[in-house]
């Protein structure tokens, strides 16, 4: 795969899972920008480490739930390089909790990130894919989206509303050879997941046929294999990196 000359867009792509798809995106010759919201530190490292691997990054902060800035931020990215080839949205954010209990603001932060900043990043770069006649848009959605997880009502709507987005464009956009597709990771050894109980994991493992959770750069593989030529003829489909947890 080469992706030389191709500009990406890895929203939250500071750490963990945004991390290793700004880094594998990168290694293959693209160059990444890395959208981050509160740690510049994490997104600069990132971004150097993309470089040292003898790749080009950029860091650019702004929140994708926020339509205006979103709006200003990919004018500033098209006037910096261009175009915009790849749009990864990975950006998101958990506020678990039994639905009985579940605050407004929670359910609407969780939506407003997850969902609604796909959205607007999506319509950032219509206009311009659409010109230019070729794209690819990657949704990183989640096992939960298409399962469901009690104390995750609140995300598994995010997430499941990301697959339907999803299908919807692949249809709307393939006559202008724009693709559109998802992956979809189960339990990810990242920060969060490292921060579980050894009962919790223990219970997770149990559920996965493989008997292990899977990495980051597991996921950047599918990541990068459909933002690739190699994925040229593939769009409204999801890749689901979870160990047999679950096949659908």
């Amino acid at each position: 795969m080469d992706l030389t000359g191709k500009v990406a867009v890895v929203t939250g792509g500071s750490r963990g899972i945004g991390k290793a798809v700004s880094l594998r995106l990168g290694g293959l010759g693209a160059t990444v920008v890395i959208n981050y919201v509160s740690r510049p530190d994490a997104a600069q490292e990132t971004a150097d480490q993309v470089v040292k691997a003898g790749g080009k990054a950029a860091v650019y902060q702004f929140n994708v739930a926020d339509s205006a800035a979103v709006e200003h931020a990919f004018k500033k990215i098209l006037e910096d390089y261009g175009h915009i080839d790849i749009l990864v949205n990975n950006a998101g954010i958990t506020r678990d909790g039994l639905f009985m209990k579940m605050k407004e603001e929670d359910w609407d932060l969780v939506l407003d990130t997850n969902l609604k900043g796909a959205f607007n990043c999506i319509k950032a770069v219509n206009r311009p894919m659409m010109k230019q006649r070729a794209g690819s848009i990657i949704n990183i959605t989640s096992v939960i989206g298409f399962a469901g997880n009690a104390g995750q009502a609140n995300y598994a709507a995010a997430k499941a509303g990301l697959v339907g987005l999803t299908r919807s464009l692949a249809k709307e956009l393939a006559s202008r050879n724009i693709r559109v597709n998802g992956v979809a990771p189960g339990y990810i050894d990242t920060d969060m997941t490292r921060d579980l109980a050894d009962s919790v994991k223990e219970i997770i493992l149990n559920e996965i046929p493989m008997k292990s959770m899977g990495s980051a750069d597991d996921v950047a593989a599918a990541v990068a294999f459909l933002a690739s030529d190699e994925a040229r003829y593939i769009t409204g489909q999801f890749i689901h990196v979870n160990g047999g947890m679950f096949m659908g």
